[in-house]
């Protein structure tokens, strides 16, 4: 069907203003199919993978039932997870900009104190975990008498994790007479029984396969044995010059194994799982957002949720376990109108995985041969060329062309100086292929050498617990140190290069701050 315009639905003025505010003019392929029954009253089944739009096809409609001037709840909207609680709380705020309405999330990993609180001073919308809310109902600081309407998101991964019984608690204790719609992936004989049970004629709606996947993402996958995935995925980093990426492995295991590797070899690096605590997932995300990890290793479901615009690239490091997997992963770039990218390491058998993929989004997966190292190095020339190119194009150069002046009239001639400065610029003076030759190009300052170290603040170590070490097993001044980082997990520092293998086999003896430590060369990261 035809994409809807939200101009053209019958939508309160403050509601059009806010999705104008938000910069969306056309409903998404699954807004466009639910929206108008929805809005008519409907109750709904909606069948659509993550990063569809989803979220505002419910949480317009719920807006614009809201009795502003009650503060009874009246929208409660389950989901599988804190993060996709969080998630849709935030979307629904902006949808709210100028209806002002009341919205709490709520979850387990905070305190249920705050929650009570905010619940007795007045909320209208819910959204929170089937566990939480229950424990709410359970305590009597969730009154449900007042209830419009329920929404389950993600209902076929609430299932899978186990809260059937805590959704039909819920769902009994809503009176009669309200809507409820129904969000999921995937539609089991399971959710049909729900449905039945507990909706009133709903409307079945499905976005059809072709449009799972977003063609904006250019989609690619390699056959590449196990042990050169990883010098692949970095290949592919530093060839496209990403920012930030998300690669997904199908086990705990193997994130904090590629995290650890992705870290030594310099790159800023974190990973997401299901062990992690709340504090840790969310310490994590905070800092994938803000740009300071460019690289967020995850599981499936420890992504659940995750929701940034800027995502250059996605890596399924691993085949995905089922099809619909590889859709809600590629969903994660290519976001807002931007063009993305989804690079797939196929190893042995998987290939047959890949296959099935293709034949369910009914798209073409490109194959790509493994880039050599010469390759990637002209790549990442011509990239820079670009960037040169728009720099001369865009930028006030008057500055930089009244110092080339001053050389051109001691006799160097113009394509001397630009070549000199382009040398400098890559990295590729002379003093720095003779000081750290031994370890290869680590991304040091001339004459230094950069050193990965495995603690940093989480073990309370600061930079001059670093410097205090050096000096007590070299004898070094502070300012013959170079520059030193300490992270949340590790830290890089930075030593002379003819001194950094005895200082640095002497560190690892003696430790830093009376803990003991590894410390591997950093791999420059382009």
């Amino acid at each position: 069907m035809e994409s809807l315009l939200f101009e053209d639905l019958e939508l309160s003025r403050e509601m059009k203003k806010a999705i104008a505010d938000m910069g969306f003019e056309e409903a998404t392929p699954i807004q466009s199919l639910v929206l108008p029954h929805i809005l008519n009253g409907r109750d709904v089944i909606g069948q659509a993978q993550t990063g569809t739009g989803k979220t505002a096809a419910f949480g317009i409609p719920v807006l614009e039932m809201l009795n502003l001037s009650s503060r009874d709840v009246q929208a409660v909207i389950l989901c599988p997870t804190r993060e996709l609680a969080i998630q849709v709380a935030e979307e629904i705020k902006k949808l709210s900009k100028y209806k002002k309405a009341s919205v709490l999330p709520v979850y387990g990993g905070q305190p249920i104190e705050r929650q009570i609180k905010a619940l007795k001073r007045g909320v209208q919308i819910v959204i929170g975990t089937p566990g939480r809310v229950m424990d709410h109902i359970h305590r009597r600081t969730l009154k449900m008498d007042q209830v419009k309407m329920i929404i389950l998101d993600e209902a076929d991964e609430m299932l899978d994790m186990g809260f059937r019984d805590d959704i039909e608690f819920i769902l009994k204790r809503i009176p009669d007479q309200r809507q409820m719609l129904l969000f999921s992936a995937t539609m089991s004989p399971v959710i049909l029984g729900l449905t039945r049970k507990y909706q009133n004629n709903p409307e079945m709606l499905k976005v059809a396969h072709q449009e799972l996947t977003v063609p904006e993402i250019r989609q690619i996958y390699f056959e590449v044995k196990e042990k050169m995935k990883l010098d692949l995925l970095t290949r592919l980093i530093d060839m496209h010059n990403l920012k930030l990426s998300l690669v997904f492995c199908n086990t705990k295991r193997r994130v904090d194994r590629l995290v650890n590797h992705l870290q030594t070899r310099g790159y800023f690096a974190d990973g997401l799982h299901g062990d992690m605590s709340q504090n840790q997932r969310d310490r994590v995300m905070s800092k994938f957002r803000k740009g300071q990890i460019e690289i967020l290793v995850a599981t499936d479901v420890a992504a659940r949720g995750i929701d940034v615009d800027d995502v250059e690239a996605v890596f399924n490091y691993d085949v995905p376990n089922n099809e619909e997997y590889y859709v809600h992963r590629i969903g994660r770039t290519g976001r807002a109108g931007k063009t993305g990218q989804a690079f797939t390491f196929v190893s042995g058998k998987e290939i047959y995985q890949l296959r099935d993929i293709q034949r369910y989004t009914r798209v073409r997966i490109e194959q790509q041969k493994i880039p050599s190292l010469s390759e990637v190095e002209e790549v990442k020339r011509d990239l820079f060329l670009e960037r040169l190119k728009k720099e001369i194009n865009t930028s006030n150069l008057d500055r930089e062309v009244y110092l080339i002046e001053r050389l051109m009239e001691e006799d160097y001639n113009s394509l001397d100086i630009a070549a000199a400065l382009l040398k400098l610029y890559t990295g590729r003076e002379d003093s720095r292929q003779n000081s750290d030759s031994e370890y290869g190009d680590t991304g040091a300052q001339p004459g230094m050498v950069r050193f990965f170290v495995n603690v940093g603040r989480k073990q309370k170590v600061k930079a001059k617990d670093i410097i205090k070490a050096i000096r007590e097993v070299s004898g070094l001044s502070s300012t013959s140190i170079g520059r030193i980082d300490v992270l949340e997990k590790f830290s890089f520092i930075e030593l002379p290069a003819k001194n950094a293998k005895e200082i640095s086999s002497t560190l690892q003896k003696k430790g830093i701050k009376g803990l003991r430590v590894n410390l591997e060369p950093a791999h420059k990261k382009m």
